[in-house]
């Protein structure tokens, strides 16, 4: 995947990891914590930052930036690669404009398939009707 997002236009900040691990957990900072300013931003134009805005909006902090977390890996290295990826994936697919939908009607020959189901559905179940008592 090539990089949409520069590397001067994010910032990264290495902290400590959550959860289990040990030592390495407690004394190296291998969290890769990558910040990146939507409205800073040189290579998008007016309208791709607005629907950046839209789409990432749960992501998006007060100061406008979006922050990408990646702890999954022991190294700073690795973690930073992956949290680009991450970060250059998501905006991708908040640029990804939907196809509008075209309305379409059923076949003929689909209509009368349906129609004909319900008609022998609706014979097998007359035929569970209980008879009635004739003196």
């Amino acid at each position: 995947m090539n990089n949409l997002i520069p590397f001067s236009e994010f910032t990264v900040a290495f902290v400590r990891s959550s959860g289990p691990g040990g030592q390495n957990v407690n004394k190296v900072n291998t969290k890769a914590q990558l910040r990146w300013p939507v409205g800073e931003s040189a290579i998008f134009s007016w309208e791709q930052k607005t629907r950046l805005r839209q789409k990432l909006a749960a992501r998006l902090n007060k100061y406008d930036e979006v922050i990408v977390n990646c702890d999954e890996e022991r190294s700073q290295a690795q973690n930073k690669a992956k949290a680009m990826v991450m970060l250059n994936r998501l905006v991708a697919n908040a640029l990804k404009v939907p196809k509008k939908r075209r309305a379409t009607k059923p076949t003929r020959i689909s209509q009368e398939k349906r129609l004909a189901g319900k008609v022998h559905r609706a014979k097998i179940k007359s035929g569970r009707v209980r008879p009635t008592m004739s003196s």
